[in-house]
């Protein structure tokens, strides 16, 4: 026994040096479900970037492990997935993806001393609200994005009559209200504002509701399955109304769901990450591996940089000196060098808009 004994101790010596010593961070967002797609850009990204700061000799000398929850844009099971991460020792969460997922479960992370950076939910009440100082975004905002969205649409559709919809969601309904109080600001009139629900398959009586009402232009506050859906059965009734929506349609799986009904679709999107020089290395490593680059897969790179960057000049992943860190800091990332307000939010370039055409999105000529 007494030799079993001695093996563990050395064994336990030998593993707690600085090449054993592990730092637990987490990823989370839909990995199920309908926006899977979605927590598929997030997980790859999260994985390029652990990977590369482990290469490059970790944090502080000591590796990064990655776990991975699925909170499927569910409230409760994010709130769930939340605490999971508190049992596991997670000290950084670089999530999640729906602001009705992030808003509740920063709560439990601003309890259990876990910093938090979301690549993606825009709702303002995300950081307006932030239970903790822990909570940051490297994303924009509904409300910057709806100025942007609504200023246009009054400026290029005045002749045409404009319909606002939305999901019901933190983010689709924050989103549509934006647009359409900064179309409002802006001398628009809206012919129709109205909810629907998401995950429906047939948006038929909607459409036609639409048709009659000779709607130009339909704003989608939602998600790409439901907007692709909305496209394609507006094609089939014979419309040729015109359709505007956010960044949740940043994703090659709208164009799936539409086909070429999804052509002259016009979205809101940051400027786009894949086109930097400074990117280019992560983008080609993710590619190489079959991964995408496109969507939030950069952005939850970049929101692990910034933690990681923040933790090393801290010399400690302890929350008050990250938190420390990450206000005063800046830091350079897949996305350009940024910094954080006084909220938490990030200082970026705001948005732009995109067009799909050919099966792919890029910048509106």
């Amino acid at each position: 026994m007494k030799k079993v004994l001695l093996a563990g101790a050395a064994l336990g010596l030998l593993m707690s040096g600085p090449a054993w010593a592990e730092i637990k961070i987490a990823v989370a967002g839909p990995m199920t479900g309908q926006y899977a797609s979605f927590g598929a850009q997030m997980q790859g990204g999260a994985e390029q970037a652990v990977a590369d700061i482990n290469e490059a000799g970790g944090i502080n000398g000591e590796m990064l492990s990655l776990s991975v929850g699925d909170d499927a844009c569910d409230p409760k099971q994010a709130v769930a997935v939340a605490n999971q991460m508190a049992g596991e020792g997670v000290v950084f969460m670089a999530g999640h993806f729906c602001s009705g997922s992030s808003i509740p479960a920063s709560a439990v992370y601003a309890e259990e001393g876990i910093v938090q950076i979301s690549p993606a939910s825009t709702n303002p009440k995300f950081t307006d609200e932030r239970p903790g100082p822990g909570v940051y975004r490297v994303c924009g905002r509904d409300d910057q994005q709806g100025e942007v969205a609504g200023k246009f649409l009054t400026d290029n559709f005045a002749d045409k009559k404009v319909a606002f919809v939305h999901d019901k969601t933190a983010y689709g309904k924050g989103l549509a209200d934006a647009t359409m109080a900064a179309y409002e600001a802006n001398g628009g009139s809206p012919a129709l504002y109205e909810a629907y629900t998401a995950g429906e398959k047939d948006y038929t009586a909607l459409v036609s509701k639409l048709k009659a009402e000779g709607i130009g232009v339909l704003y989608v506050g939602g998600y790409h399955t439901e907007a692709g859906l909305m496209a394609r059965q507006m094609r089939e009734q014979g419309m040729d109304t015109v359709l505007v929506s956010g960044d949740a349609l940043v994703t090659d799986e709208y164009w799936a769901i539409t086909g070429d009904a999804g052509e002259g679709t016009l979205m809101t999107f940051s400027p786009d990450p894949r086109k930097s020089e400074v990117a280019k290395p992560v983008v080609d490593k993710l590619l190489a591996a079959g991964k995408t680059a496109e969507g939030y897969a950069l952005y939850t790179y970049a929101a692990i940089q910034a933690w990681a960057q923040a933790a090393s000049a801290a010399g400690s992943t302890d929350y008050d000196a990250v938190v420390a860190a990450l206000n005063d800091g800046s830091f350079d990332t897949v996305l350009g060098s940024l910094s954080f307000d006084d909220k938490g939010d990030v200082t970026l370039p705001g948005y732009v808009f995109y067009e799909w055409k050919d099966g792919k999105y890029d910048y509106l000529q």
